[in-house]
């Protein structure tokens, strides 16, 4: 299976989750946090930017700053930082104004700068196999559910999900549907690596500079 850029997609609309608190990190917003001379949302933009027709970053805070970058910030519109159902929920809402052809959001978190580059067709190639209703990234025998194909339309039944019955957890509303696991492979170099301490970032920085040695 390549792992090459596949090219945007006018059916699908990408959303960069950055709305975290980030406070093994000193507090400091994550998104703006630099690894190799940019910030964080950087590097989730030039990787999600290629997979999706349009892309938006969901964040709470420093809206002014991170849309400098050059993509729309969008908040969440269930108040109490409801964790990361709450900004797909937003990037669903964002999309079907902002993206009308959309028919699926992918979602992605800010702080995993290694995350594939045919993210989005792996998920679409699975869910059109599987008969799925969404699809799930997974890796060394983990699955990543903030990594996800969502279909746009089912927004109602999230934003019911969340402010009806205060649901929180991913895993708790995929159950619900025909959800498929898309396996991203084994190995030291995680495509799902994320960054939670400054030892991760120092961490990032290495394997950077080792896949740009000759």
């Amino acid at each position: 299976m390549s792992t090459e850029p596949q090219g945007a997609r006018a059916d699908v609309a990408g959303v960069i989750l950055a709305g975290g608190l980030a406070r093994r990190m000193g507090g400091r917003p994550k998104a703006l946090i630099e690894l190799d001379g940019k910030p964080l949302a950087a590097h989730a933009l030039e990787r999600l930017a290629p997979q999706a027709g349009a892309v938006a970053l969901n964040a709470n805070a420093d809206g002014e700053r991170l849309a400098a970058l050059g993509a729309p910030v969008i908040r969440d519109t269930v108040e109490g930082f409801a964790g990361p159902l709450a900004g797909v929920l937003a990037g669903m809402l964002w999309a079907r104004k902002a993206a009308p052809e959309a028919r699926w959001l992918v979602s992605v978190a800010v702080d995993t700068p290694f995350f594939p580059a045919d993210l989005a067709a792996r998920f679409i190639e699975a869910v059109t196999e599987s008969d799925a209703q969404m699809a799930v990234a997974a890796s060394n025998g983990r699955a990543h559910p903030v990594f996800g194909l969502w279909p746009i339309a089912m927004a109602e039944e999230l934003q019911a999900a969340l402010v009806e019955e205060g649901l929180r957890k991913i895993d708790l509303f995929t159950a619900r549907y025909r959800l498929v696991q898309v396996d991203f492979g084994h190995g030291r170099d995680d495509p799902f690596f994320n960054i939670n301490r400054p030892e991760d970032l120092q961490q990032a920085q290495r394997r950077i500079e080792a896949q740009l040695a000759p």
